[in-house]
């Protein structure tokens, strides 16, 4: 403020270059588009949740464990760190826990790249990655995705270079749902140089049907590889937001350093305890998405060309320029999907009855 009481022009106090960054976006909530549209409800396929509920038993562990929300949870997250490595058969000092997979992979890109390096990934993939890249201070190295609208590994491969620090895999893709096989990730990951760490993101493991999609954890002893999986989708987590990484100890280490102290919270924990006891019941429920995913996915390709085969709890449709028309169209029908302008309409497998009311909106938008 001057000396006469006025204020001086207002001094940025944020970084300039976040003002291109894209926000995150989150899926609409169902409850305003019905009061918007005046119906009893409307339907959110737009977020890849999985719509059975929580797992039996995670909510009567959750409620014991608010108990003692006085105190903090264990920093280490010993006992499920320890769960998860018997389930994984991996040792426990190379598993760490975070919010989400998402947090850790930005945890990852916090403990490998310094302003500058480079962060490779396919494009268009999980939205997240250029806002992780961005806020570390990284370069991010943008792979267009092949035409299939999957990854596009050759031109990932080339696309290294002596700056280049870590490279996230998603497999399979999110938004697209494709997933790389096999041959072809060995064959990637030969090429790629010791030094630069390959981070599998796996968030939808549990949806893969094809044998020839293998598991991230296979690749997981070699030195510079790292996986990511999340309890948020098909363990029905969504809501305590919990994920955990399988890597080498020095890199599982590292990435402990750098978490947010406490951020595993003490109900995440009960619930993911709770969760990982109830294999068999998620075997049943991802069974129930997939059988889903193939009719849904069936009846989209009679209105949509080029609809690539998902491995994941959701359908791609390449609808180009006219993505933001069709979530339109599907909202003003009570049904909320995920638009990503100029590129396709990611829609989430849900119930049923509410995949019956997607398809029902997609063929009076387009049929």
């Amino acid at each position: 403020m001057t000396d006469d009481g006025r204020h001086q022009a207002a001094v940025r106090l944020t970084r300039a270059d976040l003002d291109a960054l894209p926000n995150y976006v989150p899926g609409r909530s169902p409850a305003d588009l019905a009061r918007e549209l005046g119906l009893p409800e409307a339907i959110k396929l737009a977020s890849n949740e999985v719509p059975y509920g929580p797992l039996p038993g995670v909510v009567e562990a959750v409620a014991e464990a608010v108990a003692g929300v006085h105190r903090y949870p264990d920093m280490g997250v010993v006992a499920l760190r320890q769960a998860l490595a018997e389930r994984y058969g991996v040792d426990a000092d190379r598993v760490a826990t975070g919010c989400g997979s998402v947090a850790l992979a930005e945890h990852l890109v916090r403990a490998t790249c310094l302003p500058g390096d480079e962060l490779v990934y396919s494009w268009r993939s999980f939205e997240a990655y250029p806002i992780i890249a961005a806020t570390s201070g990284a370069t991010s190295i943008k792979v267009p995705n092949d035409a299939g609208h999957g990854h596009d590994l050759t031109a990932m491969a080339a696309a290294v270079t002596d700056r280049t620090r870590m490279i996230l895999v998603c497999n399979p893709n999110n938004p697209t749902g494709t997933a790389v096989r096999r041959a072809e990730l060995e064959r990637f990951l030969d090429a790629v140089p010791d030094d630069v760490l390959v981070v599998i993101d796996e968030a939808y493991r549990e949806f893969v049907t094809d044998p020839e999609v293998p598991d991230g954890l296979s690749f997981a002893d070699r030195p510079n590889v790292a996986v990511l999986r999340t309890l948020s989708k098909a363990w029905g987590l969504a809501g305590l937001r919990i994920g955990f990484l399988v890597a080498q100890p020095q890199v599982a280490a590292a990435v402990r350093k750098v978490v947010t102290p406490f951020s595993t919270s003490m109900a995440a924990q009960a619930g993911a305890l709770a969760a990982l006891a109830q294999a068999d019941e998620v075997r049943r429920r991802c069974a129930l998405v997939v059988a889903e995913r193939e009719r849904v996915s069936e009846a989209v390709s009679k209105l949509v060309p080029g609809v690539p085969a998902s491995q994941s709890n959701f359908v791609w449709l390449p609808l180009g320029d006219r993505s933001v028309e069709f979530g339109k169209a599907c909202e003003s029908r009570g049904v909320i999907v995920r638009p990503f302008p100029g590129d396709g309409v990611r829609i989430t497998i849900g119930t049923p009855a509410e995949n019956d009311a997607f398809l029902a909106a997609a063929e009076e938008a387009l049929g």
